[in-house]
């Protein structure tokens, strides 16, 4: 795994007081997962390259993400949701697989074409998924269209990808770059790879047959509203010169993590919705399809914006995600668009949001 500068990992200073930070914060969790369940699996639409998709997203339940446990990105707490003890068997990672074909028969008619596949890491790291349990899933789905599986870029080799490319699967690695600028995901997210090794990455897909999906995250802590769609926008611009989806993902508020701190003391709100509308518009004649899942919408937890128009933004950007036309927008109006447009005019501070 890549390492982070000596200058940011300084003892007490950047990256090693956000790392200590949040061990403390994780170390507050008491659930226990059950190895042989998934963490979560549905049934939804993608857009894709090739059209859109019916999906089975699976979120396979790992010993979690290695960079969590040092301490891990701000925002996310899917480490939570791990097995304790840092690795699950393949017998029990192909049971979780089972039971996602068992929720598939059971809500769909017809299998899904599209397979995208999640942990609370990296598919592509060996701690997490081992060799043969990657190869054991790659021959499941060898009869469905499209593979989508999620690495940091570390992990990304050509021999892994090609376990599913061989099988004739078209392969998106869905990378979570999170923002274009190095400062912000160093600072804000603590993430500790740079712009370049995603570009890397992407490169070593391309020579294996795959392709790449970006993953960027909206308005992590530490950015007033305005900060974090102008990170977006140019993030957004520049990820689709490498990939062929850039999933803009806004920020919601996951138990045992940094974010959930700052939340729960009044220093950070989830981005608007017209927001994440307003990158949409701005970013549409991106040479990528950009799509939006507003996870948790409408909640004081979740992006939201008044209340009474939450759900109508909502399903103009579901309807953006799969027709890629920005005129949907247009057709939702609400009063407290002008209060967002004062936030983005006035709100200079991150710990401060002018609006809950």
């Amino acid at each position: 795994m890549s390492k982070p500068s000596p200058e940011v990992y300084e003892q007490g200073k950047g990256m090693d007081a956000h790392n200590k930070v949040m061990r403390e914060i994780r170390s507050e969790k008491d659930a226990t997962y059950d190895p042989h369940e998934p963490t979560r699996v549905w049934i939804d639409e993608d857009n894709t390259p090739d059209g859109v998709y019916q999906s089975l997203t699976i979120i396979l339940n790992t010993g979690g993400c290695r960079w969590a446990r040092a301490g891990g990105c701000t925002m996310c707490g899917y480490v939570a949701e791990s097995v304790e003890g840092g690795s699950v068997s393949h017998d029990a990672l192909m049971d979780q697989i089972d039971v996602c074909l068992d929720h598939e028969a059971s809500e769909a008619e017809e299998k899904s074409g599209l397979i995208k596949i999640y942990t609370s890491g990296s598919f592509l790291d060996e701690r997490e998924v081992p060799a043969e349990t990657r190869q054991g899933i790659a021959e499941t789905f060898a009869d469905r269209d499209r593979i989508v599986v999620e690495s940091l870029p570390d992990f990304v080799e050509r021999e892994k990808i090609e376990d599913f490319t061989e099988q004739g699967l078209k392969t998106d690695i869905a990378v979570g770059l999170e923002t274009g600028t190095d400062r912000v995901r160093r600072d804000c997210v603590n993430k500790y790879f740079e712009f370049e090794q995603f570009i890397e990455a992407s490169e070593m897909a391309e020579a294996a047959g795959a392709g790449i999906k970006a993953y960027l995250l909206m308005k992590p802590p530490f950015l007033s509203e305005s900060e974090a769609i102008e990170d977006m926008i140019r993030s957004v611009e520049k990820c689709a010169e490498y990939a062929h989806t850039v999933s803009m993902n806004p920020c919601n508020v996951q138990r045992y993590t940094m974010v959930d701190e700052l939340h729960f003391r009044g220093g950070y709100r989830p981005p608007w919705l017209w927001s994440v509308a307003h990158v949409l518009e701005e970013t549409a004649d991106a040479d990528a399809i950009v799509v939006s899942d507003p996870v948790g919408h409408g909640s004081d937890r979740g992006p939201h914006n008044c209340g009474d128009c939450d759900d109508r933004v909502q399903r103009a950007i579901k309807d953006f995600d799969l027709r890629q036309d920005p005129s949907v927008f247009e057709q939702v109006t609400c009063d407290c668009e002008r209060t967002w447009d004062a936030v983005v005019e006035r709100e200079t501070l991150y710990n401060g949001p002018l609006t809950r």
